[in-house]
């Protein structure tokens, strides 16, 4: 165990760590932590004051408030008492009651909370422009209802539209994902819960689920006591003023339950680890059809193999993640080359214009605000346990800190991954949900006494953007 993870004043995270640490180690610790998030803040400033001069300059990033997709907005609305309500309850009481409560209870709570936390930030913005507008404008998904008469047939011509040039060429978001995301607005609307109120509170209300998800593979995987330390920042996200009400929320859910399944699946802390295999597997199939870059997903469902050492649910896993390709293509849409149109498309566009020598670094000053600079501090520990961690790997002897290291960076990596791809120029403070969700557990390594402070200054960043800026989602 490293000298970082013997800094937490409380008790140790795994039962071979020490008693109780030296002042002097706490104090270099917390230091390190604040350095970190002082580099995570200075990466943000530069990147808005590079960008502000970019962009007066000739306009290439194709937005108005660099980094971010968002104008210079100062406003408050219905939903500020409600924020600043929610973000004070889970301050003040957030740590105290997720060291306490029982389980189950704690995982309800935290599923409302978050929920909560989504749907007062976007109703700072009113009900109609912040919830039930979001999903119908000119670029959404619910523009295209009236086209998805015939399923089959919109399907089986859905690659005929992606590029700009034939006649009928889909929205923005409809033509950059796979028919998947579409489908779901549709499935809502054959049912009567048509219009954007219904799909943005679905976004709302299965976004809020992802911090659930996550708590739960975290348990089965490290420890109880890690998965409750991380409860708090995982509930109080700043990135949850993209998650309400874009559908990026709607497909993180989906992701994280995908790796939580098989997470309970490896360790079998399931009653059946079979179905729980064969579930992962389903939903992984079809995150693969919500998004084409949630492929990297993958890389966190491997590190949960990894870490629990075993390959024993892949059988089911791979037969559960062929249901949706398989649906799909006897539907008569090809994924591939959707894909491979995709990208011209994405050059067509925005894409083409911004410059990659400017995103490329201020893709992760987007996602430092959106993940607050707590869990920049958290990373800072997470990746000083990384080396012994890797070491301990073959052994099986890892602690729970190390394994909680191991599934943070890769979900790190697997955003480093999108972010060199190219294809994620901007926005991607929305785009990478599915991975910043894994991020925010790191944030359980900070010390106890620091952690009221830790979630005021990650709440401050959520409410100061929703309050100065117009997100436009």
């Amino acid at each position: 165990m490293t000298t970082e993870e013997r800094s937490e004043p409380v008790r140790p995270l795994d039962p071979t760590g020490p008693a109780r640490p030296t002042a002097p180690v706490r104090r270099t610790g917390r230091r390190r932590d604040l350095t970190a998030a002082a580099a995570g803040a200075f990466l943000v400033a530069v990147a808005c004051v590079l960008g502000w001069a970019v962009q007066e300059s000739n306009g290439s990033l194709q937005v108005h408030w660099p980094p971010l997709l968002a104008s210079w907005d100062p406003h408050i609305g219905p939903g500020t008492p409600a924020a600043l309500a929610v973000a004070v309850a889970v301050v003040a009481y957030g740590p105290r009651v997720a060291d306490r409560l029982p389980w189950r209870r704690l995982l309800l709570g935290s599923w409302a909370v978050s929920v909560a936390w989504i749907l007062s930030l976007a109703l700072i913005e009113g009900w109609y422009r912040g919830v039930a507008r979001r999903l119908t404008t000119k670029h959404e998904y619910l523009r295209v209802i009236d086209r998805f008469d015939d399923v089959g047939a919109a399907l089986r011509g859905f690659t005929d539209h992606i590029v700009i040039g034939p006649p009928g060429n889909w929205p923005a978001h409809v033509a950059g994902h796979p028919p998947g995301a579409t489908l779901t607005f549709v499935g809502l609307d054959r049912i009567g819960l048509g219009g954007g109120a219904w799909a943005g509170m679905w976004c709302i209300v299965l976004g809020g689920s992802a911090a659930v998800a996550v708590m739960v593979a975290l348990r089965a995987l490290t420890d109880e006591h890690l998965a409750r330390r991380a409860a708090p920042f995982l509930v109080l996200a700043p990135f949850a003023v993209w998650t309400g009400t874009s559908a990026d929320g709607y497909f993180a859910a989906v992701a994280a339950w995908s790796v939580a399944l098989l997470a309970l699946a490896a360790t079998r802390a399931v009653r059946f680890p079979a179905a729980a295999a064969l579930g992962s597997g389903l939903l992984f199939g079809f995150t693969c059809y919500l998004s084409y870059g949630l492929t990297l997903v993958a890389a966190p469902l491997a590190a949960v193999l990894v870490i629990a050492r075993t390959a024993r649910p892949l059988g089911l896993f791979a037969l559960g993640a062929l249901a949706a390709p398989v649906a799909f293509t006897l539907a008569g849409f090809n994924w591939w080359e959707a894909y491979h149109l995709l990208v011209e498309r994405y050059y067509q566009g925005a894409g083409g214009v911004r410059p990659y020598s400017y995103w490329v670094w201020a893709n992760l000053a987007c996602t430092t605000l959106a993940v607050g600079l707590a869990t920049v501090a958290g990373l800072r520990r997470t990746a000083a346990a990384a080396p012994a961690a890797v070491r301990a790997l073959p052994s099986g002897t890892t602690t729970a800190v190390q394994r909680l290291s191991l599934v943070t960076l890769t979900a790190l990596l697997a955003l480093l991954v999108a972010d060199l791809s190219g294809m994620s120029k901007a926005e991607t403070e929305r785009i990478w949900q599915p991975f910043m969700v894994w991020l925010l557990p790191a944030a359980a390594l900070l010390p106890s006494g620091r952690r009221r402070g830790w979630l005021t200054a990650q709440a401050a960043v959520a409410l100061l953007v929703n309050h100065l800026l117009w997100t436009g989602w």
